[in-house]
């Protein structure tokens, strides 16, 4: 088994949603998406052992950069996120399951505005190897793609819906490092 924290250098959230439509594209007139900048984490996996597998997550709400000051203001504020009464979104795994060679689902409990609830994410494990760049000592290295997509009212995330889509898209990306091999 592989117990790691997350590389912020090479993970990465982000969450896409319709404007101006429901469902996801295409029925929208168009899929904004930002990317959450601060990032924390720690998993533990095994390819023989998936359903040993754990992930904790944490992002902070106030970190959302949609290359617009105004709409990232909008969108961490008090109508979406609430990032000041809110600072973090959290998941925390309660299972793995495979679902074929380097594919799984991940389930866990995702916390945001206060309110927790059940999701399901589909993984992808990329890889895991001895790092190939000399300075990370072919310390083990493992990558995962995860995604998703939720309900955000169902977190009282509820403002200017339909118009601005209740799904939400979430996906991310993971790679970390052998905690007990890091030089």
């Amino acid at each position: 088994m592989l117990t790691s924290d997350m590389d912020a250098s090479s993970s990465n959230g982000v969450c896409r949603y319709t404007h101006s439509g429901t469902p996801m594209p295409p029925e929208g007139a168009s899929t904004p998406s930002g990317e959450f900048e601060e990032m924390s984490g720690e998993f533990t996996f095994g390819p023989e052992n998936v359903s040993a597998a754990s992930v904790s997550l944490t992002i902070q709400a106030d970190s959302l950069y949609t290359g617009h000051s105004k709409r990232d203001q909008h969108l961490t504020g008090p109508d979406f996120l609430n990032a000041r009464e809110f600072p973090e979104v959290t998941f925390e795994s309660t299972g793995a399951e495979r679902t074929g060679e380097n594919t799984g689902t991940l389930s866990g409990e995702l916390t945001m505005h206060g309110q927790t609830h059940p999701v399901t994410l589909d993984v992808t494990f990329n890889k895991m190897a001895p790092h190939p760049l000399p300075q990370y000592d072919k310390v083990l290295t493992a990558g995962f793609s995860a995604r998703g997509t939720i309900d955000r009212t169902k977190w009282g995330v509820d403002a200017y819906a339909p118009a601005v889509g209740s799904k939400m898209q979430l996906i991310i990306e993971v790679e970390g490092h052998d905690k007990d091999h890091e030089g």
